[in-house]
């Protein structure tokens, strides 16, 4: 596909005379969209208030099983809500190596369209 899809993430400026830097192809659109919607604050979008996810409150939750889960349960609604295309095949929450007081999840994820199914995953830190 030639054309431009969505904006990328992250922000940057566009060498292209655009305002924004845009994706050019339909994985790194789709990338986009579940990083996007992963880290914006449900509130954040007008007329949408519950896209996105409030991943930051668990920022100082203990790190256990019960709030591993509500992290995974929290991704997994959303993108069930606002990516239908996109199945999560896998969500690894694990302390960062950088940060004590941070998480490292690893979204894993297939996408189907009408003929294939393509795979890729995300790493964000919490």
């Amino acid at each position: 596909m030639t054309g431009y899809i969505n904006i990328n993430f992250p922000f940057r400026d566009s060498n292209k005379g655009f305002f924004l830097d845009l994706t050019s192809d339909d994985a790194s659109a789709i990338k986009a969209d579940l990083m996007h919607l992963i880290l914006t604050k449900k509130g954040e979008r007008f007329y949408l208030p519950e896209f996105g996810t409030n991943l930051l409150r668990y920022i100082f939750e203990p790190e256990d099983g019960l709030t591993l889960g509500m992290i995974e349960d929290e991704i997994k609604t959303s993108v069930s809500k606002y990516l239908p295309k996109l199945q999560i095949t896998n969500i690894a929450v694990t302390q960062s190596t950088d940060n004590n007081h941070a998480a490292d999840v690893r979204i894993d994820y297939n996408v189907t369209d009408d003929v294939f199914t393509s795979s890729d995953f995300v790493i964000i830190s919490i």
